[in-house]
């Protein structure tokens, strides 16, 4: 089945050298997708990728609470408060969708049956760890499932900004905060940049973002940072 675009943030609303809003993030991260896919979609910015599936591809679209086959975000008139994602944002869905229990989606998950998760982070290290369920001294209800879902996928994305509110590099060395897994992340997508992480550790900088210097991402990633010699702006699809 194949998810709806919507017709929120069109590439040619980005702003040079301002960096990508959470929307423009989640349209380059859905250029990742391949046909036949199935994708798990984590709570923030991950949610949004379901608005902006390319045409011509057709994936199906997960999420940890017990959904497969969620389509774009509703407009006002098509909201139906009984159907959320893992997040707790409306969602709509797709003909043919399923509905079941989170026992049932977890073993879809533990199973390996997801070819691609999407995640936000709070930080991420140069070797792929990721930490994105607790900052200590918080109260959470809960690691949710985050862990199972960095232990199983085949891939994993992540969705983040590339600094904190107060400017500091959520690229790191090593990460500060409890783990949610090791050496588990394959691509970072960011407002300033894509990248991957490098089989022995480093972040290769593989896109910038229009209007965004190298040096700018160099400036703000602690972490070691590989700058090939020719490094693109990023390019968008409807």
């Amino acid at each position: 089945m194949k998810a709806s675009n919507s017709t929120t943030e069109k590439p040619e609303n980005i702003i040079q050298g301002q960096g990508l809003s959470k929307n423009q993030i989640a349209q380059r991260i859905a250029q990742e997708l391949k046909n036949g896919y199935y994708v798990n979609l984590g709570i923030g910015i991950p949610t949004l990728v379901a608005n902006y599936i390319p045409e011509g591809i057709a994936v199906t679209l997960q999420s940890e609470n017990g959904l497969l086959g969620i389509g774009s975000f509703p407009d006002e008139t098509s909201v139906d408060a009984d159907l959320i994602n893992a997040g707790k944002q409306t969602i709509t869905i797709q003909a043919g969708a399923s509905l079941f229990s989170s026992a049932e989606s977890f073993a879809m998950i533990r199973g390996g049956h997801i070819h691609l998760t999407i995640l936000g982070a709070m930080e991420v290290s140069e070797n792929g760890d990721i930490a994105n369920w607790k900052i200590p001294g918080k109260m959470v209800k809960g690691m949710g499932g985050a862990m199972d879902l960095v232990a199983s996928a085949q891939n994993i994305i992540v969705a983040m900004q590339h600094v904190s509110k107060d400017g500091k590099s959520k690229l790191l060395s090593s990460c500060s905060l409890p783990l949610t897994g090791k050496s588990c992340v394959k691509k970072i997508v960011t407002e300033l940049a894509v990248l991957s992480i490098h089989p022995k550790g480093g972040f290769i900088l593989l896109e910038r973002a229009p209007g965004i210097s190298v040096q700018q991402i160099i400036d703000v990633t602690e972490g070691k940072l590989i700058v090939p010699e020719n490094v693109p702006e990023m390019s968008f699809y409807s």
